[in-house]
């Protein structure tokens, strides 16, 4: 089977990339060996939270150059500071063509609200999420925090006391209980956000549920859900705020995650659209390499028949989707056999403060500047590699794995535009 372009990975990288090079007019195929990372997240975006001496950044395109000074190997370092900035817009471009409607922009960082009231610096979020200025505060002084009876994937009592604390916002904690959930509930296996929202979204729960809010909310300005609606758009989010006549916003939940589901759906579905082929449950194994180019990829549901692509993109993630994979002797890409970044000593590999940066979240594949995968050194001819499986960075601590991403992504879909337009 033969494609311009095949995307290992179906997460926030593989796909981004893989619009790029598809809305270019590119035959591109993603494998995804498994459920994508996405229904992890929140559903917001990082781009660049703080640097590596742990100062805080509130202008993350400002703070590029700083960045690059410490940390000459961080992807945003080896695209520069200049196609980041672009490159960023053009990312949310790409998002908006996908339907996704976020908030925030590269300029300046906000705060979004975390399930447990505290803030966390971002660079995009859904509309749902509530947020506000990094120097700001909420628009209401009184919210009713409200979770759902039986869901112990968030507490409203953590996320009420937080937002008191913290934000000193008059907070009341109540929990919604509609008959409609009653036979989720008697299996706690299948009391998840995700089942929660397949059924809160049906219209005829809309009356029930409205009419229980605006019971439980009293006096309150606004009201703070678990994001346990919308699963495919905000339509039922709008209905329910009109039928309520407050503002609801959403906190995401433990995974998996509406708001992170619905970002992987819309790429997925973009992708679709303009005629990608998506192979999920499916992994290479192994590839045939000849001249310093990947002249063939084999799969385990593809068994002996390759696929053959003028250019191949690893965005494979990092050890949760074994991306990279760690052994006693190391740490190694499995595939191709990549040079990784890493510490000879296991010892070193990780930091015995859990809360402490941990040394392991910076190990990945190493690139060149144009973001091509090294072998012994070599660079690869057609196989570039991004996102989660390259190193240089710490998603966690910097707050920017998103960033690297979906930049990484537009950056390399704009090289194979412009090699095969040579």
């Amino acid at each position: 089977m033969r494609y311009d372009v095949v995307v290992i990975g179906g997460g926030l990288a593989g796909l981004s990339c893989a619009i790029a090079v598809a809305e270019r007019g590119k035959r591109c195929a993603v494998v995804s060996a498994g459920q994508s990372a996405l229904y992890f997240s929140s559903g917001s975006l990082d781009l660049l939270a703080q640097l590596p001496d742990g100062s805080a950044v509130g202008a993350p395109l400002a703070a590029l150059p700083e960045l690059a000074r410490q940390a000459p190997r961080h992807p945003y370092a080896l695209i520069g500071a200049e196609r980041v900035a672009a490159l960023s817009a053009e990312a949310q471009r790409l998002l908006q063509r996908c339907g996704l409607n976020l908030q925030g922009d590269g300029e300046r960082n906000h705060l979004r609200v975390t399930p447990l009231g505290t803030r966390r610096a971002t660079w995009l979020s859904p509309q749902a999420v509530p947020t506000l200025p990094l120097a700001g505060a909420l628009p209401w002084r009184r919210i009713a925090a409200i979770g759902i009876e039986g869901f112990l994937d968030f507490q409203p009592q953590l996320a009420a006391s937080s937002l008191a604390r913290e934000l000193g916002v008059q907070a009341e904690v109540a929990e919604l209980h509609l008959p409609a959930l009653d036979r989720l509930r008697n299996n706690p296996s299948e009391f998840r956000a995700v089942n929660i929202a397949r059924v809160l979204d049906l219209a005829e729960n809309l009356a029930p549920m409205a009419a229980e809010l605006q019971r439980l909310a009293g006096e309150a300005e606004a009201i703070f859900l678990p994001a346990c609606l919308g699963l495919e758009d905000d339509a039922p989010l709008a209905a329910l705020q009109a039928a309520v006549g407050k503002p609801i916003r959403l906190l995401p939940t433990l995974p998996p995650s509406v708001p992170g589901m619905r970002l992987h759906q819309a790429l997925r579905r973009r992708f679709q659209q303009l005629g990608g082929v998506f192979m999920p449950g499916d992994s290479v194994l192994r590839a045939e390499i000849a001249g310093g180019r990947v002249a063939g990829l084999y799969t385990r549901n593809h068994g002996d028949i390759p696929l053959n692509a003028q250019q191949v993109v690893l965005a494979s993630g990092s050890f949760f989707s074994n991306g990279l994979t760690a052994r006693f002797d190391g740490v190694r890409e499995p595939v191709f056999g990549l040079d990784v970044d890493s510490r000879a000593e296991r010892a070193d590999w990780s930091h015995p403060d859990l809360f402490a940066p941990q040394p392991y979240l910076q190990f990945g594949v190493r690139t060149d500047g144009r973001l091509r995968a090294l072998r012994q050194g070599e660079a690869f001819d057609n196989l570039y590699a991004i996102g989660a499986v390259t190193g240089g960075y710490d998603p966690l601590q910097q707050g920017c794995g998103a960033g690297v991403s979906l930049i990484g992504a537009l950056y390399v879909a704009r090289q194979i535009a412009a090699e095969e337009n040579a």
